[in-house]
């Protein structure tokens, strides 16, 4: 098994307190300092844009109860500039970066590609920068920059038409990664088929709104450009990993057909999920990459570990469950305003909580040995040192307990 750790730098207020910018920040780069020195693989790093707080003046909020902001990190490539001057062998992941935003895929291309001129400038540097990338979570983030519904179809069936919009994105983005010269017009154009949408119904629907009768309805472009390049062009393309941060099957292997993506896996995935991709990606995963591993996606996990001094195992137990029960309830509230018990408990699910024991156990029987996991020390959690604390209890005390019971 394999661990990386997940930051998230969300700057909300926990037990009445909410941390100052720079002190988040401060925070932030002594655990990515310990998780180097503790031995973690990657450090995963949330990205958010625009303010959560202003967002709740807009007519339709889309979490208008969350107190502070989401995250603060808007910038992979500066922020991992940082990391990696500051640290000798962890590796950077972005967790995910909204590739709509910040001028869109051709920006985020050129700034890859100069990104990883300046880290590889060094040729004893291996180390990779990991580019999970997606569409972001809220829509207003997007809507900024100009990735909104424009028409009848799209505001009925956004959701459908945003994943048409992250595909243009991604087929731009890879191929000017690899090198590619091209323009608009030769990225594939934008469809959207029955296959899209849930029932008949919809996609009936959807075909009386664009009044389109065939098997599939043509979409804008939403990215309109002359042939281009990108520059600089000589730089070390395995320094960069893109990590595709969507669920959908097709997206999934659409993207290996132009690169050997990996895909970005969220906790509360079903397991069911997790298994049938992996078996369609040993089939999908471009053949210039290998063959496909399970590492290949890394699964984002709460950690909930109490090994405090001076307390009984079963009293970290408690205490841990304690605390779980503490974060996990106070995002929800936070999400959507109302303190929902059955949610608390499904992400409960998606966490692992106790002493060293505990957690080492829920590791070993519900993970396969070759996994690949993110681990979330600072969910809730602005007491930096008792989140280094628990990564070093992890590191010293579970990860060898897991070894042994995997065996």
């Amino acid at each position: 098994m394999q661990y990386d750790v997940f930051f998230s730098i969300s700057q909300t207020p926990v037990d009445g307190h909410t941390p100052s910018e720079s002190v988040m920040f401060r925070n932030f780069f002594d655990q990515v300092v310990a998780a180097d020195a503790l031995g973690f693989g990657t450090a995963w790093i949330a990205e958010s844009h625009l303010s959560s707080e202003v967002q709740k003046r807009h007519k339709k909020p889309v979490i208008p109860h969350w107190q502070g902001e989401v995250g603060l990190n808007a910038d992979i490539f500066q922020l991992a500039h940082h990391v990696f001057a500051r640290t000798g062998r962890i590796e950077v992941g972005s967790a995910v970066m909204n590739l709509l935003t910040n001028g869109g895929p051709v920006a985020h291309a050129e700034r890859a590609a100069i990104f990883a001129t300046y880290h590889g400038l060094d040729p004893a540097e291996k180390r990779r920068l990991n580019i999970g990338f997606a569409t972001g979570r809220f829509d207003f983030m997007a809507a900024a920059f100009g990735i909104a519904p424009r028409n009848a179809l799209e505001h009925a069936f956004w959701p459908v038409c945003k994943t048409k919009v992250l595909k243009e994105a991604a087929e731009i983005f890879l191929r000017l990664l690899r090198g590619d010269t091209l323009a608009s017009e030769d990225v594939t154009a934008p469809a959207v088929s029955r296959a899209d949408f849930r029932t008949t119904e919809d996609w009936q629907k959807a075909q009386n709104l664009a009044n389109v009768h065939g098997e599939s309805i043509a979409l804008d472009r939403r990215f309109v450009f002359e042939v281009l390049k990108i520059v600089p062009q000589d730089w070390r393309r395995a320094l960069v990993q893109p990590v595709i941060g969507s669920h959908d099957p097709a997206l999934q292997e659409f993207v290996n057909t132009l690169a050997p993506v990996h895909v970005f896996n969220l906790s509360i995935t079903k397991p069911a999920i997790i298994e049938d991709t992996h078996r369609r990606m040993q089939r999908a995963f471009h053949p210039s990459g290998g063959v496909w591993k399970r590492s290949y996606m890394p699964r984002t996990l709460m950690v909930f570990v109490n090994d405090e001094p001076g307390l009984a195992p079963e009293s970290r137990r408690e205490a841990a469950q304690r605390e779980a029960k503490a974060a996990l309830g106070a995002y929800w509230s936070a999400l959507e305003g109302t303190l929902d018990p059955r949610k608390v408990a499904d992400a409960a699910d998606n966490a692992v909580i106790g002493n060293v024991d505990d957690v080492a156990l829920q590791l070993s029987e519900r993970f396969h040995p070759e996994d690949r996991l993110m681990l979330w020390f600072d969910f809730f959690n602005h007491d930096s040192a008792r989140v280094v604390r628990n990564m070093e209890a992890f590191v010293a005390k579970v990860i060898p307990r897991v070894a042994e019971l995997q065996r």
